[in-house]
């Protein structure tokens, strides 16, 4: 409704420069017009006036009437009211032709239409003109002695009642046409710009959708990295430095502690590898770089790290669509790093749970829970990183300290049909 009122308050935009100075070009072609069909009318002798004023009258009179047509979208009102009084007046003074100012009279009715921004004053003006051309139409019936039938003359009807019914027919049809046809243009071009405000809004709209989806992919991008980068880091970081503590007494532990720093290395510049593989790759569907079969690894690496790490697999394992199973996998990268990283643990428990209706993921240890990075100190972005991914697929994120000891991180995906996401 709101809409609709909008569009009933509408107002064309005025003329442009150039569609004012093609008005220019066409009033002076009316002119010119005019005047040649004046003084060919004239020589003729087929005046429609017995005794028309001398010629260089009639000249004048033709275009006066044309004239204003230079400024008819410009000031339409003011153009149809001006021709409407001239062509009255120069019917008045029984000019020789009539063809041409019934020419301009038509395209000053339309232009008012078509251009006139207040709508009221457009449909009254029109009206009137319209109502004053029938008012003089009726008085030169009235006034004017009936003229002798044309030869030939033959029907019905009274040759006089036949020129009066043809004369009202005509000008109806001719006046109603003009009205008609302004009104038509008016309506097109709100059409018009209905269709370009939407065309708008749909550019908007569609710029808005892009810019969020590239904020989006960001992000995803932004997560995919912490996820691959800061547990290998993490790894590597522990490693080198239990190799510096050792490495002057013990020198085969700190070279067993660098050969895993080398291998995480290894093991990251391969996933960053995938990962950009799957980014800059255009085809659908391709195998994410990680899994499920590979949270085995995870716990490998956790060890090496120094901690007893017990892994379990509770329920019949069974495919899951391939974005469960990466974000299954990120989660409990994420948790183990956060271990590695803060927790000061000794042993950590991973589970992977395959339920009737869910999959779920829980990593626990005995560490310090709800400090550092896990808890309120922390920058939290791994915590963020894990509640965006498990939200895509509609699961639930537990995260927080035990009641005795450690943490816990259980992350719940519904259960789908494989090759759904």
């Amino acid at each position: 409704m709101v809409a609709g009122d909008e569009w009933a308050r509408w107002r064309r935009d005025p003329p442009t420069a150039e569609q004012q100075r093609r008005d220019v070009w066409v009033g002076l072609a009316v002119v010119a017009g005019a005047l040649a069909m004046t003084t060919l009318v004239s020589n003729m002798g087929a005046v429609i006036f017995a005794a028309p004023p001398p010629l260089t009258e009639q000249l004048l009179w033709a275009a006066a009437v044309s004239a204003p047509l230079v400024v008819r979208r410009r000031y339409p009102l003011a153009v149809v009211v001006a021709v409407g009084v001239l062509f009255i007046a120069a019917q008045a003074r029984q000019t020789g032709d009539n063809l041409a100012p019934s020419i301009a009279l038509f395209f000053a009715i339309y232009s008012c239409g078509a251009w006139e921004r207040n709508r009221t004053a457009a449909r009254w003006g029109r009206l009137a003109v319209i109502g004053a051309m029938f008012v003089w139409l009726g008085w030169n019936l009235v006034a004017t002695e009936p003229s002798e039938p044309l030869p030939g003359a033959a029907g019905p009807l009274d040759p006089a009642v036949a020129a009066v019914i043809y004369g009202v027919g005509f000008n109806l049809l001719f006046f109603l046409s003009a009205y008609f046809f302004g009104n038509v243009a008016w309506t097109s071009a709100r059409r018009q710009a209905q269709l370009e405000r939407q065309a708008a809004e749909l550019r908007e709209s569609q710029e808005a959708n892009t810019q969020g989806a590239i904020v989006a992919e960001r992000v995803r991008i932004a997560r995919d990295l912490h996820d691959v980068v800061a547990h290998h880091v993490s790894v590597m970081g522990v490693q080198a430095g239990a190799a510096r503590r050792v490495l002057e007494s013990d020198r085969e532990l700190a070279s067993a502690a660098l050969r895993t720093v080398e291998d995480t290395a290894r093991t990251a510049i391969g996933e960053l590898h995938g990962l950009l593989g799957v980014l800059r790759s255009e085809s659908e569907g391709e195998t994410p770089p990680a899994g499920l079969d590979q949270v085995s690894d995870l716990v490998t690496s956790a060890r090496s790290a120094g901690l007893e790490v017990e892994h379990g697999v509770y329920g019949e394992p069974r495919p899951v669509p391939d974005g469960v199973a990466v974000s299954a996998y990120r989660v409990v990268q994420e948790a183990l790093t956060n271990v590695v990283k803060h927790a000061r643990a000794r042993r950590v428990d991973v589970r992977v749970r395959y339920l009737d209706s869910a999959l779920e993921v829980e990593v626990t240890d005995d560490g310090h829970g709800g400090r550092g990075g896990r808890g309120g100190n922390g920058s939290g972005f791994g915590l963020l990183g894990m509640r965006e991914r498990i939200a895509v697929h509609g699961g639930e994120l537990e995260a927080g300290p035990r009641s005795r000891a450690g943490y816990r991180v259980r992350a719940s995906f519904p259960a789908a049909r494989e090759g759904t996401s």
